[in-house]
């Protein structure tokens, strides 16, 4: 997650003023639900959060650049409330047309009529990992395979995950992984499940690229799914590991922590148990 900062004026001298009614706007609910205490905010909690620091665009020729860094203190009145911060001196000033090109990763709200969220003071709370985020637009232009096609600019479905497994025989698996992705509040996806490309290795690659967490299971030492493990890592995907068979798990995947689980139903429903409480980890990160 991370603060939204915008106000009119450039951001300097490390003090800047919003109005009561600014904060927290442009927030999902579940968000100032998480950020209140008693129906007052939490700033304690908020200046733990990285923050994004943005003038107001004006859509002009001259070039604004946004600001990553902390808010380090704040201090309320009945009508306005004062922050203190301070700029992350390793991290490049950022153009604001880079942000504008973001926009739906980073979960900004440019609606066809009024204010876009860019264009209005306010501070606002995002559940996106800012630095993930910069951090593939700096190197997406280094993405070029050549076997398959990767968009030029990653868009991910922070509720998305993706599976990959054999398909025979494992049915019952899938049913587990789907129940665990379900219980955890996410929607789940398998390459079978889909096609809109015209080979099938294009489909796997789109599903991996989108999705936030790719659960691959390793068991009968399956080459495809190898395969695909290796390009969710390359893509910087969380990615979890679940075997029938710890001997399944390739040597340089070794190193990886994995779920173990039998084919059983008391061992599918321990499997469902465990894949839970790795996707509830890997949410709140």
């Amino acid at each position: 997650m991370f603060n939204l900062l915008v106000k009119g004026m450039p951001w300097a001298n490390g003090t800047a003023t919003f109005g009561t009614d600014r904060v927290i706007s442009y927030t999902d609910e579940s968000l100032k639900l998480k950020f209140t205490n008693n129906g007052v905010l939490d700033f304690d909690a908020l200046m733990k959060l990285p923050s994004l620091f943005v003038e107001e665009t004006n859509y002009q020729e001259e070039q604004q650049l946004a600001r990553v860094g902390r808010v380090t203190h704040v201090r309320q009145t009945r009508s306005e409330v004062i922050i203190q911060f301070s700029f992350d001196t390793d991290c490049a000033p950022i153009p604001q047309d880079e942000l504008i090109r973001l926009k739906d990763a980073l979960h900004l709200s440019f609606p066809r009529r009024g204010f876009d969220e860019l264009s209005t003071t306010h501070w606002a709370v995002k559940d996106v990992d800012l630095f993930r985020v910069l951090y593939n637009s700096m190197t997406i232009s280094t993405r070029m395979p050549k076997v398959f096609n990767v968009p030029t600019h990653q868009v991910v479905n922070k509720n998305l995950v993706s599976v990959m497994m054999p398909f025979a025989g494992f049915s019952p698996v899938y049913e587990a992984i789907q129940s665990a992705v379900t219980t955890a509040g996410m929607e789940c996806i398998r390459a079978d499940e889909l096609w809109e490309h015209s080979t099938i290795i294009q489909d796997i690659v789109f599903i991996i690229d989108r999705a936030a967490i790719v659960v691959c299971d390793c068991t009968n030492k399956n080459a495809n799914v190898f395969y695909e493990a290796g390009i969710a890592h390359a893509l910087g995907k969380e990615v979890i590991l679940i075997t029938q068979d710890k001997n399944d798990i390739p040597f340089d995947l070794q190193q990886h922590r994995y779920i173990h689980y039998l084919g059983n139903a008391e061992g599918l429903a321990g499997l469902t148990r465990d894949l839970v409480g790795r996707i509830n980890t890997l949410k709140a990160r």
